[in-house]
């Protein structure tokens, strides 16, 4: 019956606009050519405002995921890699629970990769009506019919152009996917501002710069008492300090040790004796595929809790998803969740919150790690890297495990693959926790997201330099 289903949508698959794969080898100059210009196009795409909106100066209800899904206020980008990656979510948990059917053979992987595009495209228009309708811009009797669509179609072909800039890359043109390339760079972005913005914001206690960095020198330079101004500098509330900072750098740290955890399995080619080599099964086997899978959830939830609450204020059962706050700090404007299944499912705001309710901090925590364990677990049976997929790509390859027969090699994969996955998966969620408990810039999911994907480049930069130097000698 999946299977079927998926046949239906090939007619629509077929209309939709693609990427060709190239004819021939990229060469690793012309990937960091297509990358940079892949970059550029989504960064000033980040920094053209959207034309027709009213007023976008209101508490930002997303405020605390734009950083993880790329997205900018007010601007084309306003939805970011949201689509995307819900897109990817839906599709893979409904092929994973067997509900769609995919098939082995690459015409049935490009079926599903196109019903996934096509699906992203539908997620974009409803949620670019969704946002219009709910007043984010703007009153929509006040913008009118013509510039509700106006602003509708810029946010549909603002999706598009990210479809199809991910779809570049992913097909060789470029370095990694765009979706990692997006929220990297946008997380980056956010920490280096962080740390060194120049920006100036009165907090009562006179103006101060918002760079933590910045901030250290100017207190220092502005208090009288030395020892008060560096403790300011380490610990001041609502705005970046040195503790934050540093904090962020200790989870860099922590997270590139444990990608050097795996293990490496013997292979051995069949026709050719005496000829062997590894597998590699490392503890991070499926990336931070739990981890983005895991922020689409939240962002999408979060989004329904907004609308309804938007609309229906004080309703019992809207309540009970969730209940939301402006934060009245320095900092930008925002809205946060301050009661329902949204606020235990958001991490503690800081270290207070966390003692003051200690049931918010455990319901988080099961939550992140059980759904990064789930995802990942999830992820390697419709991703082609299974137990199975794995034994038929060293068959194809003709290579056997050492002492094992091919045909046993399946079970051999399993005692590793799905415990890799599952825990692996756990320790991502357990890290992201640490980040957020420790403060971290750009939240603990972020700075996990960044850390994983500037890893990804490092190894593909790596890979490529090997395989140039090997032409040469």
């Amino acid at each position: 019956m999946g299977f079927k289903f998926l046949e239906i949508l090939r007619p629509f698959v077929a209309i939709l606009p693609e990427v060709a794969k190239p004819e021939r080898k990229i060469q690793f100059k012309e990937k960091v050519l297509w990358t940079a210009i892949t970059l550029f196009i989504f960064l000033v795409c980040c920094q053209i405002p959207l034309f027709g909106i009213m007023s976008s100066d209101s508490a930002d209800p997303f405020y605390w995921l734009r950083v993880i899904m790329a997205s900018n206020r007010g601007t084309l980008m306003e939805l970011g890699i949201t689509p995307i990656v819900t897109s990817s979510l839906i599709m893979q948990l409904l092929a994973g629970a067997k509900i769609l059917d995919v098939g082995d053979t690459p015409k049935d992987r490009a079926l599903f990769n196109g019903a996934q595009k096509l699906f992203g495209m539908v997620i974009t228009l409803g949620q670019s009506v969704v946002y219009v309708m709910t007043g984010m811009y703007g009153p929509p009797s006040d913008l009118g019919a013509g510039v509700c669509m106006l602003i509708v179609l810029q946010l549909v072909c603002a999706g598009l152009v990210v479809l199809l800039l991910d779809e570049l890359l992913q097909k060789g043109y470029g370095l990694g996917s765009g979706i990692s390339l997006f929220i990297a760079t946008n997380i980056c972005e956010t920490i280096v501002w962080k740390a060194f913005s120049p920006a100036t914001i009165n907090t009562g206690r006179g103006t101060e710069f918002e760079g933590a960095v910045i901030a250290l020198f100017h207190l220092l330079a502005t208090r009288s008492d030395k020892i008060r101004g560096l403790k300011e500098a380490f610990y001041r509330q609502n705005l970046p300090n040195l503790m934050n900072l540093m904090a962020t750098v200790l989870v860099f740290a922590i997270v590139i040790y444990f990608q050097g955890f795996r293990v490496d399995l013997p292979i051995k080619h069949v026709r050719y004796r005496g000829q062997y080599s590894s597998y590699p099964i490392k503890l991070f086997y499926t990336s931070n595929i739990p981890i983005i899978l895991q922020s689409a959830l939240v962002s999408n939830l979060y989004v329904i809790s907004q609308v309804l609450a938007s609309r229906f204020a004080g309703n019992f059962v809207v309540n009970i998803l969730g209940v939301w706050a402006p934060v009245g700090d320095s900092g930008p404007a925002r809205s946060y969740p301050i009661g329902g299944l949204c606020y235990y499912l958001s991490p503690p705001e800081n270290a207070n919150r966390l003692i003051e309710d200690p049931l918010h901090a455990v319901i988080y925590i099961a939550f992140m790690l059980g759904s990064c364990a789930f995802f990942s677990k999830t992820w390697i049976d419709v991703s082609g890297s299974s137990a199975k997929d794995v034994a038929k790509q060293l068959k194809e390859q003709q290579y056997v495990m050492g002492g094992h027969r091919q045909s046993s090699m399946v079970h051999e994969l399993n005692r590793y693959i799905p415990t890799a996955a599952a825990f692996g998966g756990l320790c991502i969620g357990a890290l992201s926790v640490l980040a957020d408990f420790l403060g971290a810039i750009g939240s603990g999911t972020g700075i996990l997201l960044a850390v994983t994907i500037i890893y990804q480049y490092f190894e593909v930069f790596v890979k490529e330099q090997q395989e140039l130097g090997a032409m040469f000698f």
